[in-house]
């Protein structure tokens, strides 16, 4: 363990003597990646978030896989998931999972279906809402848009946060309607590469221009979670980093949702 630690120091040095010191953003996320490649126990449970969720996707039984992540320590989720890539990659995962298998063996609807604690995790009684608002999002209120955060979260729910919110998981959670973004398995590996396509994919398919009225318009998505994108101007950054052209002059619209039932829908 030491001596590869050491090797990865080394060839960060090595890197930066060749070609010159990384961008900040690279940087932090070159380190975290170091820091999970070094945590067995990281391994350990991104693998059964995956697995559970392919056991979800061919009907298969999944009580053996929900039964090795409820026996998990609190301190072993805490040590395995350490950095924000780590975080994703298991809470999308668990999220995608957990909703299928309440909706499909527990026949849950909405609105219960995100609020029940039924998703039994080292310990820890969690609802969708839990994984989604308060870890995936950084404890921010349900309904205020992504401007206010939640009043007294808890301990557990603060402590497995991300430390900062990505606007892309909201192109990989599935909630089992037509307009959610398809149900992808997401690797540490790949994670930031997998967000990056399911956000281009999901905003090419949602958003319709028009140039006559300058006007786009785009999913209810990032109306509910505005804030996360940072308001209408990170909306237009978004647009423009995804269809190559300046929306600066455009008005944002925001199409309704459709809420009939989708389950299954796996991209891959």
């Amino acid at each position: 363990m030491k001596g590869l630690v050491i090797f990865i120091l080394l060839l960060s040095v090595i890197a930066v003597w060749c070609y010159g010191a990384m961008p900040v953003k690279q940087l932090q996320r070159a380190r975290s990646e170091a820091a999970a490649m070094i945590n067995p126990m990281a391994d350990s449970i991104l693998k059964l978030s995956g697995e559970l969720l392919y056991k979800v996707k061919i009907k298969a039984d999944s009580k053996a896989v929900e039964k090795a992540l409820s026996g998990l320590s609190y301190n072993q989720l805490l040590e395995g998931l350490n950095n924000d890539a780590a975080k994703k990659t298991f809470w999308v995962n668990m999220y995608n999972a957990w909703y299928q298998i309440l909706a499909i063996r527990l026949n849950k609807t909405r609105p219960k279906i995100f609020t029940e604690k039924l998703i039994p995790l080292a310990g820890l009684s969690l609802s969708l809402d839990d994984i989604e608002h308060g870890i995936l999002r950084k404890y921010r209120w349900k309904w205020s848009m992504g401007y206010l955060p939640q009043f007294l979260p808890q301990k557990a729910i603060k402590e497995l946060a991300v430390d900062s919110i990505d606007y892309r998981i909201h192109f990989a959670l599935n909630c089992g309607a037509k307009s959610c973004p398809p149900i992808a398995f997401y690797r540490y590996a790949n994670i930031d590469r997998q967000l990056d396509m399911a956000t281009m994919s999901f905003m090419k398919g949602e958003s319709v221009i028009d140039d006559d009225k300058k006007q786009v318009t785009v999913s209810k998505i990032l109306s509910w979670f505005k804030g996360d994108f940072g308001g209408t101007k990170g909306i237009k950054a978004l647009l423009k980093k995804v269809f190559l052209r300046d929306f600066s002059a455009y008005s944002i619209q925001f199409n309704d949702y459709d809420w009939d039932k989708d389950l299954g829908n796996f991209s891959n």
